[in-house]
This record gives C-alpha cells, structure tokens and sequence, in this order.
C-alpha cells in the first residue's frame, strides 16, 4: 500500500519534470499519493518509464509548456491550486553552447517568470525550491566549500544559476517570496543520461549488458544518488522555512577507480571492462551542508556501494522488461 502523506491537501508542481531529478521528484510523490503536475517543453517520458509503471504514470497531470511564458506558468497554478512547486526547468550547458541566448531564456527568464507567478500568489504557494548548481562556485581552492562561500562561475550556466539565486533573493526582499536553492553536483541514478557527469550511471548500465564503457575522466567526483536528491528536494519544499538562500549537499566523495571497483563488485562479469582516464573534473570535491541539515535535519544518504546496487537492478529489470532495448536506449512513449 503506498505511503499517504499526512498533508493531503498538497499540490505540488514540479517544472522540468521530464528530466533524471524530476523523474525521481515525481515517482516519490506518486507513491505517497500525492497528486503532482509535470511541466515540461518536452513530450519524452522515457526517464519516467524507467522509474514507473503504466498505472503510476496515469496519476501524473502531464502539462507541456514554455517556461519562458508568465501566462502559462500563471495559469497552471490556478487551474491546479498547486500548493508547493519544485523548479527544475533548465538547459545545462552542452545543450545552449551554439546558443547562449537560449540558456538564458530558460534558465534566467524561466526563473523569474515562475517566481513572478508565485509573488501574485503566494498565500497559497509558501515557498519555491529550485535546483541551482555547484557551477556556481567554478573552481574553489578549498578541500570543502562552506556554506555562504561567494560564488565565481567560470561557465554561462554557473552565471545563469547565480543569476538565480540573486533573484531569489530579491524576490525575498522585495515581495516576500520564500525559496530554498539546492546546489547539486554529480548525480547517479536511472535517468541520468545526458551531459560529461552522466558517465557513472552510463557506466553502471553496460555492466547490465556486459558491454565496455570509458569514464572520460578520472580523479575523485561528488556524487549524489538520485532517489536521496528527491528526498532533500521534496523535504525543502514541506519544510518550516522563511528567506531566501542556496544550500550545499552533501553526498558521496567517491573516487572514479572506486566507483568501477564498486560496479565490478555488483557486476562481476564487468571486471576489466570499465575504465577511466584523464583529469579529474575540476569541481569542488566537497561541500559543508550543515546549513541545509539545520532547515530539513539529517540529509539522506544512500551509501555507494547501495546505490550501485539498486540503480544496476532497475537497470536490468528495465532491460527484461522492454522498456530498455538491447542497447540500452530508453523505448520512449508517450504518456
């Protein structure tokens, strides 16, 4: 029997719903039987398919729309009497490189379009969470960045998240809009399929089918399994919060040699398969969330070796099924 949540009265929406966190965001409200709305420009519900079945995907209100367009943000919101929004909507950069303009029309206007919907109103919408970006911090000297460390991207989609988290906190200031900025780092997990830190995942999914894979870089990585990114996303949105400020998560620091000898342990057929070379990624290794903890508590943490585990059995149970052909490409539907 799924978990109902003790909030019936919940509505969440979730924009960019159709991408690796979304899909995770989504599936757990779901099983709590909370009803979700799904915002996404895209139609491809291939992410969701590997995470839920048919009878799951029913109970999901799917909306496609811009992000960029205050109307239809605006009418979303009334129509659904959506009560908690999770933001996710973005391009990330190897998607807008030939057309910054484009990054920017999502990922700066979108924000402020959706949080100019909220500050009209915010009785009914308490707080807005949205995904910022470790690329907001480029390449810091520290081992761990604190938290309130001054951000200096070395990217447009680090300077398009800081630009967000600005105008979340001037929102704040000037209209009383409550929002909790998330900065991710490496995320694993079914779903994770796209962009340079999509290749741990993509490693794990040809272990399923005995097949090679390179990691094309090396060195030690923050990870963050999916499923505990829905959990925190989710946690932030229900929380008893008011302000406006951006958190560091704190997941896994795992070294890439590690990973594979992890995947070799879960996959002992794909000992010797799975490498990895070159730099590391130039990242922050690692990140002081204690002011996250203090808003939500104990952040969750599914130890590596677990989430391997699990992401390798959805993986080939989707692979059984169907849902993944021989490949390894998603058999993408319509929902």
């Amino acid at each position: 029997m799924p978990y109902q949540h003790q909030h019936s009265s919940e509505r969440f929406l979730v924009t960019g719903a159709l991408g690796c966190i979304g899909a995770w965001i989504v599936r757990r409200l779901v099983r709590e039987n909370v009803p979700v709305v799904a915002f996404d420009a895209a139609t491809d519900t291939h992410r969701l398919r590997l995470l839920m079945d048919d009878a799951e995907l029913s109970r999901v209100t799917f909306v496609r729309g811009d992000i960029s367009d205050l109307a239809t943000l605006q009418g979303i919101l009334d129509a659904h009497r959506i009560t908690h929004v999770i933001h996710l909507a973005a391009l990330i950069h190897p998607r807008f490189r030939s057309n910054p303009p484009l990054g920017a029309r999502v990922n700066v206007l979108g924000g402020v379009n959706l949080f100019e919907a909220v500050a009209q109103r915010r009785a009914p919408v308490p707080r807005i969470v949205y995904a910022s970006s470790i690329a907001i911090y480029g390449k810091p000297d520290a081992e761990v960045v604190a938290h309130g460390t001054p951000g200096d991207p070395d990217t447009l989609y680090g300077v398009f998240k800081q630009a967000e988290e600005a105008m979340a906190r001037v929102y704040f200031q000037d209209r009383g809009v409550t929002s909790i900025g998330l900065r991710p780092a490496t995320v694993l997990g079914v779903g994770r399929d796209y962009g340079l830190t999509a290749a741990p995942t993509q490693a794990i999914l040809a272990a399923t089918q005995g097949l090679p894979f390179h990691i094309p870089y090396a060195g030690r990585s923050h990870i963050h399994y999916a499923d505990d990114l829905a959990r925190i996303f989710i946690a932030c949105a229900r929380a008893e919060y008011s302000g406006a400020d951006a958190f560091n998560i704190r997941g896994t620091v795992a070294d890439m040699r590690d990973l594979i000898r992890t995947i070799e342990t879960v996959a002992p057929g794909a000992r010797g398969m799975i490498t990895c070379d070159g730099p590391a990624l130039g990242l922050p290794e690692d990140y002081d969330a204690s002011a996250l903890e203090r808003v939500i508590g104990t952040l969750p943490c599914t130890p590596l070796p677990e989430a391997v585990q699990e992401t390798f059995d959805l993986f080939r149970s989707n692979v059984a099924s169907g849902v993944l052909d021989g490949a390894g490409e998603a058999v993408a539907r319509e929902a």
